[in-house]
């Protein structure tokens, strides 16, 4: 068997059910172990057949030590498995929301601002870090200089929550992500000029198109 561990719940869980879905025809057996600590514990525990392989999904944030520490004790478990335990790269999910190249738009935000930040963040991001180097409008560095540390994670939610803000399915909001995948209006004032309205309207698709975004594979890490 093939597994795709997250430690993602809600629409974090439902994206990774459609990457499998989409791409590898429902191959993969997807759970959710609710936590990073959840997700630990999970591989701690494995009983590794013959024919099984592991793949986790783990948020590796560079900015919080506990992560970082769980983090070293996976990619340790993994690097004794003989190659059947891969760590996929990833960041925070918000960090995906942040690269879904179609969500402004569809969305129908109005921040023109933060969508430049946005852009030049997400060109910047290197090995889970923000280089600071690689940006030059000032307005971004004005941004991200109130960060402590320059915390990509911060960075990130912030900016996430910059474009979903008062919106039931931002990043607080208990529909989270449900119209990505859902065949609904992304956002929940389908009457409002500012609303975006997506070219195609069946959920499948919208998440089809979000997920084969050049920017989302620059992220992800494509599974063998």
């Amino acid at each position: 068997m093939r597994y795709l561990w997250t430690e993602d719940t809600g629409a974090g869980f439902h994206f990774w059910k459609l990457v499998n879905q989409l791409f590898f025809d429902n191959e993969l057996v997807v759970e959710s172990k609710g936590s990073n600590q959840g997700l630990l514990d999970a591989v701690l525990d494995i009983d590794i057949k013959d024919d099984d392989s592991y793949y986790v999904a783990f948020d590796y944030v560079v900015d919080n030590q506990d992560i970082r520490n769980k983090y070293r004790i996976l990619k340790s478990i993994a690097d004794k498995a003989e190659g059947k335990i891969t760590i996929l790269d990833m960041i925070c999910f918000e960090y995906l929301i942040l690269a879904f190249d179609k969500l402004v738009e569809w969305t129908g935000t109005g921040k023109t601002d933060k969508i430049k930040i946005r852009e030049e963040v997400l060109t910047a991001v290197e090995n889970h870090r923000i280089n600071i180097s690689k940006i030059d409008d000032e307005k971004t560095l004005q941004y991200i200089a109130g960060f402590k540390r320059y915390s990509t994670e911060r960075v990130m939610k912030s900016l996430v929550g910059e474009f979903t803000q008062n919106e039931k399915w931002s990043v607080k909001g208990t529909l989270m992500g449900e119209c990505w995948y859902k065949d609904c209006c992304v956002s929940e004032h389908p009457d409002s000029l500012r609303c975006g309205k997506p070219e195609i309207e069946d959920g499948d698709e919208k998440m089809s198109v979000l997920i084969q975004s050049e920017k989302v594979h620059r992220i992800l890490e494509v599974i063998d």
